[in-house]
């Protein structure tokens, strides 16, 4: 039993000093966890002011600077070795959290490991902004930071949302990288997720959009990659695949950033689809 029910009156006051207090000093048996990772549109750069319209006292995210569970509030994330927190903006974990758990009716606990401009193979890196591969920090970070709130929380991982692909499309398209290699990299990282939290962790993929200015044979060859490791590999997911879209739906922030609109779009959606897949492999 949570805490609300052990406090039922001051629940109503879930980000107040008292509330948080009142969390922090009594177990949380929330029963499911999630991994959001990738690179800028999963760290969001979206509103957080809209984002948190979505807030529900059923969502948590663990919080490795302080190594605790508390209440889910954007911008989500911490600034913590390789990985980052977009501050002031908004993501898609209010919306995911507020759909999942209606659906769910039980607690969930986010993780947000993201790093904006990364590239899933080192040969589309750029700058300094990281590689999910073998040969950068990203991928170990994130496992590390997911194994401290299975620590915190006593709940093991229920999947990874992956949100990555804009950084090696530009490469694909500038001939530095080829689909092989990409998709290489990309098994790479499902593999080593699952080495840690297990073999059939499952892995939640949000396609990779479009980017204005650019032609789109990088981006479709990353996201034909995406479908392609969905269908190859056992619990591999496509759980949105609009995102191709959002240029003529007005749900971009720039060239290559989703709006809020958009983030919130992908967060009810995904959630819906990753519920009914949970529900259908508890059967």
């Amino acid at each position: 039993m949570i805490m609300r029910e052990l406090y039922p009156k001051i629940w109503f006051l879930p980000f107040s000093f008292l509330g948080l207090m009142l969390f922090l000093h009594n177990p949380l048996h929330a029963q499911k966890l999630f991994l959001l990772a990738g690179q800028s549109n999963a760290g969001g750069l979206g509103d957080s002011v809209l984002s948190n319209k979505h807030l529900t006292n059923k969502a948590f995210e663990y919080d490795i600077l302080l190594d605790q569970i508390k209440p889910l509030r954007d911008p989500a994330g911490q600034n913590w070795k390789s990985l980052e927190s977009v501050r002031g903006r908004g993501t898609i974990l209010p919306s995911f959290t507020k759909t999942f758990a209606l659906l769910q009716q039980e607690d969930v606990i986010v993780v947000h490991a993201a790093r904006s401009g990364s590239s899933c193979s080192v040969k589309a890196e750029l700058d300094n902004y990281g590689t999910w591969d073998s040969s950068g920090n990203l991928i170990w970070s994130a496992i590390e930071k997911t194994t401290k709130a299975v620590s915190a929380s006593k709940v093991n991982l229920s999947g990874i949302i992956w949100m990555q692909g804009e950084r090696d499309a530009n490469a694909i398209h500038a001939g530095k990288l080829s689909a092989i290699e990409y998709k290489a990299a990309l098994i790479w990282v499902i593999h080593s997720f699952r080495q840690k939290f297990g073999k059939t962790t499952l892995f939640f993929i949000v396609e990779t959009g479009y980017q204005s200015g650019r032609e789109q044979d990088g981006n479709d060859t990353v996201r034909f990659i995406q479908e392609s490791v969905s269908k190859e590999l056992d619990n591999v997911f496509i759980v949105y695949s609009a995102t191709n879209l959002f240029f003529e739906r007005g749900w971009m922030r720039d060239f290559v950033h989703y709006s809020q609109e958009g983030l919130d779009d992908i967060g009810e959606k995904s959630a819906k689809k990753i519920f009914q897949i949970i529900h259908h492999k508890s059967q």
